[in-house]
């Protein structure tokens, strides 16, 4: 709710004239991303007892679970803290709705971008392709996914699964690890040399993502929320895979800026090549030039 992707979804509930609470630990998040009108309770989603006492106090119609451990290299060093906060904390939260019996649409945050593993050269990951998660976020996201297809029926009305490919736009982080175009941004911005982490060898262009922007993200989820025909399980994104120098050397031109550029060795976790196919209830309107300018603007 105060982060990236949860504050432009609480600011979309905001003016439908919706009653907003956040639960957020305020660890990636800042408070001056919420809104006037919109509650927000500091806590952590691996607390139980927390969680349940805010939900039966809220009674929610709708739950958005946003809140994630979001970093693949990350999940790869401290797998157990991404599996309490990815699996035990939406467990907690899921819990926590079947208790109090009022939510109607429970919306589930995954990864496109990393759940279904390698994708070829040419393919596209459709939703109905077998997950191959190779890293502990993409595993800890699968599982959730699966729990919630085995306990949400006894929890909520209606469960959703939106997978995200590379979501990218204003208010993004650039001081963690995940967010590349946000990273790249303030490094051009700032001045500062920047690091590219190959495909397979240092210079050779980097991993190849779907970058999708926030604002279809949101319209996405809007969607899925008041549509009861939306699909129990899809991605969010645009089809088109972008090289990470090539992401890069747009940036470059938008902003009128060029840094050193240090070529790394593959990190650890990172996959060569995630494109999924849009859908199928949904369909991106933002293109990447014109997402690029809202960040460079923000």
């Amino acid at each position: 709710g105060t982060g990236f992707n949860g504050s432009h979804l609480t600011d979309a509930h905001m003016a439908a004239g919706d009653d907003v609470t956040i639960l957020d630990d305020l660890s990636t998040g800042r408070r001056e991303n919420v809104p006037a009108g919109a509650r927000l309770v500091v806590a952590d989603l691996r607390d139980g007892d927390n969680v349940r006492s805010l939900v039966n106090e809220v009674r929610p119609e709708v739950v958005s679970h946003q809140a994630a451990q979001a970093s693949v290299s990350v999940s790869v060093r401290e797998p157990i803290r991404d599996a309490e906060i990815n699996v035990i904390g939406g467990l907690h939260l899921l819990h926590a709705c079947r208790d109090v019996g009022t939510v109607d649409v429970f919306v589930f945050a995954s990864t496109g971008g990393a759940i279904y593993g390698e994708v070829a050269e040419g393919r596209q990951a459709r939703v109905g392709d077998e997950r191959h998660p190779d890293s502990p976020y993409a595993v800890h996201k699968a599982a959730f996914e699966d729990l919630l297809r085995i306990l949400g029926p006894d929890a909520v009305g209606r469960a959703v699964v939106l997978r995200y490919a590379n979501v990218y736009g204003p208010r993004q982080r650039g001081d963690g690890e995940a967010g590349v175009v946000a990273i790249f941004r303030d490094a051009l911005r700032e001045g500062r040399p920047l690091r590219l982490f190959g495909r397979q060898a240092p210079g050779d262009g980097g991993c190849i993502r779907d970058y999708v922007h926030v604002s279809d993200v949101v319209r996405a989820h809007q969607v899925a929320v008041s549509n009861s025909a939306f699909p129990s399980v899809s991605n969010i994104a645009t089809g088109i895979g972008t090289g990470t120098a090539d992401l890069l050397h747009a940036m470059e031109r938008h902003m009128g800026a060029a840094r050193s550029i240090a070529q790394a060795p593959p990190r650890a976790g990172d996959l060569q090549r995630s494109v999924l196919t849009p859908g199928p209830a949904f369909a991106p309107v933002v293109e990447l030039a014109a997402g690029l300018e809202t960040v460079i603007r923000d």
